[in-house]
């Protein structure tokens, strides 16, 4: 059998490493994974091992052999899809030094306001600083800590020995790409959050001498910056040998998870939407122009597409809440929770969940959920927020509170899209939805209905990410091109808005809005 050349396309996300083999045509074939332990930390740390990747990696390549040789023979690049805001120091033989301090990681918080902090201050961020950041980068450094911006002054600071040692400090994408390659070196999207470049040419991301200057870093242990789809160098000799891979096998330099979502949904054409539902979500779109809405949250950034920015809106949490509904509010012998652990059926918790939701009328029979279970970061930018029911009472029942979850995170999604509207510069009319929480038939008609718009559903949504690493690779390959990908997508159903439903959820809506202007105020002061 011949078999048309495949991308072995990677995705490390902060659960597992995954890997599978994609076409240049979209085509999925195969899928491996393997779950990768976090090491939660005391005062907010959040790490994992590196060395646990690239061993999981071999195993999913392995398993990908056994069960598709002829394409695992025939494949011709590799690229990445990866977790952003990792940070790793290495040495001088490209060694991790530590363990990666990964994007949950908050401990550089304090470090951060140290470095960057004077007065006027705006959540100890010096004031002055800001308006150059917003220039060059289109953001600025999270408070929170969680980025490598911070991580890497957390590193300075508390491991002086390490600091000294480290050559480059390399985000997750980075890592992965030097032990396939032996190269180091930034993409134009994982090195953003490192907040010391210039993107406001989109074809020219380069440094900035004066943000590296005052980002406390040694302007030497930054990694050169290529382009997503740049051939970055064909697999070393222990990383052919590591993978069972041939020596000629080239690699594509890949990107983060979001930039490679927005790829590996088919949205590639200017200002057309996706809508990501996972662990956290979002909206992005590909747009011309740099630029960011300080008061909604939104930016447009570097990207995997050429010429172009991706605006990305991006909501703390989406299908965190049915986690947390499953596991921290179902009894343990519930059949939603043996439909998600007996199983390995991806769908099967998805399943029992539109078995129960169309047993409830739009509006959960007047339950109100809002979905702030870590904070929101956008359209307003508040981590004190947190989550609840309202509206409770005897008459109240589990498939209420059911309901109540899916509509609360399709509640707040509409609250982001008149953000996004307001930036692309006209209303959404359609959305591709994706992501693990696109399996639900009834919360893709939740969001039609509640947002006014057609959802078109990705046909593989859980494979997004490592479709977009194929595409990237594809494209930087030679095998395909950007123009053509949108051709190539492929969606399985179009969820279209109810009328009547709408109307439901206008008048709901009006009140989570309400909902989050009155409480705002009474979660500052209990989560000061």
């Amino acid at each position: 059998m011949t078999v048309e050349p495949q991308v072995l396309a990677i995705d490390l996300g902060t659960s597992g490493v995954k890997a599978a083999l994609v076409a240049a045509d979209g085509t999925v074939t195969g899928w491996a994974e393997r779950e990768i332990k976090l090491h939660v930390l005391p005062g907010g740390g959040a790490e994992q091992d590196p060395r646990d990747w690239w061993d999981a990696l071999a195993e999913v390549v392995a398993d990908l052999g056994r069960a598709h040789p002829d394409h695992l023979r025939a494949i011709t690049t590799i690229c990445s899809s990866t977790q952003g805001e990792g940070t790793i120091p290495v040495d001088a033989a490209g060694e991790p030094l530590t363990r990666c301090i990964t994007w949950l990681d908050m401990r550089g918080a304090s470090h951060l306001r140290k470095q960057f902090g004077g007065f006027p201050a705006m959540d100890g961020i010096a004031l002055r600083r800001i308006p150059r950041w917003l220039r060059l980068t289109g953001g600025m450094p999270s408070t929170t800590g969680k980025d490598p911006a911070a991580h890497m002054l957390y590193v300075r600071d508390e491991m002086p020995d390490v600091y000294e040692r480290t050559v480059s400090f390399l985000n997750v994408l980075d890592w992965i790409n030097l032990k396939l390659t032996g190269r180091t070196v930034a993409t134009v999207d994982s090195i953003l959050t490192s907040w010391v470049t210039d993107n406001r040419r989109p074809g020219n991301i380069r440094y900035s001498p004066a943000l590296v200057a005052d980002s406390g870093i040694d302007r030497d242990k930054f990694p050169p910056i290529v382009a997503c789809t740049e051939v970055i160098g064909e697999l070393s000799r222990e990383a052919a040998a590591h993978l069972g891979l041939p020596l000629a096998t080239q690699v594509v330099a890949g990107a983060i998870d979001n930039t490679a979502a927005a790829v590996g949904a088919g949205t590639v054409a200017d200002n057309q939407p996706h809508l990501y539902i996972g662990t956290s979500s979002w909206i992005a779109a590909h747009v011309r122009r740099k630029k960011t809405d300080v008061r909604a949250q939104i930016a447009s950034v570097p990207c995997a597409v050429p010429d172009r920015y991706l605006m990305t809106a991006l909501q703390a949490t989406a299908g965190a809440n049915l986690t947390w509904l499953r596991d921290k509010v179902v009894e343990f012998d519930d059949p939603l929770v043996s439909a998600g652990h007996v199983t390995r059926d991806e769908g099967s918790i998805f399943d029992a969940f539109d078995r129960i939701l169309p047993s409830v009328p739009p509006g959960a029979n007047g339950v109100l959920y809002t979905p702030w279970l870590y904070g929101e970061r956008a359209p307003v930018d508040d981590p004190r927020l947190r989550a609840g029911f309202f509206n409770i009472s005897l008459d109240t029942n589990r498939s209420d509170l059911l309901r109540a979850v899916f509509e609360g995170v399709a509640f707040n999604t509409r609250w982001l899209t008149a953000a996004v509207d307001r930036f692309l510069g006209s209303p959404m009319t359609s959305l591709v939805i994706t992501g693990g929480g696109a399996r639900s038939d009834a919360w893709c008609q939740i969001f039609a209905d509640v947002l006014g718009v057609e959802i078109r559903r990705d046909a593989r949504p859980v494979a997004v990410n490592a479709r977009g690493a194929g595409w990237i690779g594809a494209v930087g390959a030679g095998l395909v091109t950007f123009s053509e990908i949108g051709g190539l997508a492929q969606n399985d159903h179009c969820f279209h808005p109810d009328a009547a439903k709408r109307a439901v959820y206008d008048e709901l809506f009006a009140t989570y809005r309400t909902l989050h202007k009155q409480l705002a105020p009474v979660y500052r002061r209990l989560n000061a």
